[in-house]
């Protein structure tokens, strides 16, 4: 079974397949927030606790159709996670972990919400609430669900480093390592203007 995925204006079309073995979680941390101010779609990105709807699956999972050339990635500093998106409409894509080898990628909720098939039916209604210190208001955690999440996926990562499926991902040159655009690397004065939104 797969997914749509697709930006806001229509630019960037593509599919996330194998839905039913994703995890789905909201992540409060300053970090998801601060992406959203970088944007500039705070309002449409998080929820009224500032969390983001994030679903939890391998980069082998996603092929795009077409618009691959608006792709883009940010850094909010030197040594964070690669947060993509696209330059023609500010639409989040997802946060992928700087070292493909270690496949994984977090998709926001905003490029999934074109199909007629909502979240809940396509990825299960279970969201596990993460990085909850960062709320905006007390969100209760499961300590046991984050850890079913965490193993959930470092098990996957493991496998695909095993199979070598790591290496099928759409946001990385395969040869060389790098990502297939130059993440933007915010500046202090840049990441500081942001986290005074959050």
């Amino acid at each position: 079974m797969s997914h749509p995925i697709q930006c806001q204006c229509g630019c960037l079309k593509g599919t996330v397949d194998d839905v039913t073995h994703a995890n789905r979680v909201i992540c409060y941390c300053q970090d998801c927030q601060a992406f959203a101010h970088f944007l500039g779609k705070g309002s449409e990105i998080l929820d009224r606790h500032g969390g983001t709807d994030i679903v939890q699956t391998l980069p082998k999972n996603i092929s795009f159709t077409q618009g691959t050339e608006v792709l883009a990635c940010v850094r909010l500093t030197e040594t964070g996670l690669l947060r993509w998106y696209t330059t023609c409409c500010n639409t989040p894509i997802g946060n992928t972990l700087p070292i493909y080898k270690l496949s994984f990628i977090g998709l926001v909720h905003n490029c999934l919400e074109s199909s007629e098939i909502t979240l809940d039916n396509a990825f299960g209604a279970t969201c596990i609430p993460v990085n909850t210190t960062y709320s905006k208001g007390e969100i209760k955690s499961n300590p046991v669900d984050l850890i079913v999440t965490i193993i959930r996926n470092v098990t996957r990562i493991l496998r695909a480093r095993i199979d070598g499926s790591y290496k099928q991902t759409p946001f990385f040159l395969v040869d060389s390592g790098i990502p297939i655009v130059s993440p933007k690397i915010l500046s202090r004065q840049e990441y500081e203007d942001i986290m005074s939104a959050v």
